[in-house]
């Protein structure tokens, strides 16, 4: 039996890299998915690729700094499909680098409004339908850089945000135990999608060296012999979304390759 057969789950910040391949294996699982992102265009292709039928998708355009918008995502779900039995918050403000010293911290606020108080609006907005569900589960996507230093892109606003949700996660656990809501945390390093693949193009023309070689550098620091896929930590979040992680809450998640170990 597939791990969502007939269950619903929300997936915010869809766009071309995670946020599509955690909807992608709901759909795969068996599971229905409801698909949010700012982007109309980019969700409606993404929902086309995962399920040109439409069966078991709806997308919605919603900004999770917006309350009312994450309402509308989870009324949707509602509505479409009968309830809500999870959601998997991918949704993020990664692209603001650089350390403390030379920070501007209005943006700092702006990151953490998206990456943290965003994130726990949505939440919120989900969490009426997974109580009258009689239970179901939250998964949050952090970052490997909440939990240890960044091994070598700098981006102290973004892990800040991120360590900051992977805590209140504890607090959400306890909290949200007693109605048999879950909260997890899944934390991917360096992860083989459009960002990194990025990097290692940008770095490779920086350098004037292959991209085999900068490739080689990232996965040199894994345990196994190659970098975690968008697909690997999307299996992750979907396995920890899903009944057969029911005695699992108030965890973290490393998906790495083995780079950090703990």
């Amino acid at each position: 039996m597939s791990l969502l057969t007939g269950k619903t789950v929300v997936v915010s910040g869809v766009g071309a890299g995670l946020g599509h391949q955690v909807a992608a294996a709901v759909v795969r699982e068996g599971g229905n998915t409801v698909l949010g992102a700012r982007t109309e265009d980019r969700l409606a292709k993404s929902a086309r690729d995962i399920d040109p039928g439409g069966a078991h998708t709806a997308f919605l355009s919603a900004d999770i700094t917006d309350e009312q918008q994450c309402a509308a995502l989870a009324e949707l779900a509602v509505s479409r499909f009968g309830g809500i039995d999870a959601v998997v918050q991918v949704a993020a403000w990664d692209s603001y680098f650089g350390g403390v010293q030379d920070a501007d911290f209005e943006t700092w606020r702006s990151v953490m409004d998206v990456n943290l108080l965003g994130t726990l609006r949505m939440t919120r907005a989900c969490l009426p339908a997974l109580k009258e569900g009689g239970g179901g589960a939250v998964v949050f996507i952090g970052t490997q850089s909440a939990v240890a230093a960044p091994s070598q892109v700098k981006q102290a606003a973004y892990a800040a945000s991120k360590g900051a949700l992977t805590s209140v996660m504890y607090s959400l656990a306890r909290e949200l135990g007693p109605y048999r809501v879950r909260v997890n945390t899944v934390l991917p390093g360096w992860m083989w999608g459009p960002p990194v693949e990025a990097y290692v193009r940008f770095t490779a023309q920086t350098e004037g060296v292959p991209e085999s070689e900068v490739l080689g550098r990232l996965s040199g620091r894994m345990a196994l012999p190659e970098l975690a896929t968008d697909r690997d930590v999307a299996d992750a979040a979907v396995f920890l979304a899903s009944p057969r992680a029911r005695a699992i809450t108030g965890q973290s998640l490393l998906v790495n390759a083995g780079e950090l170990m703990r």
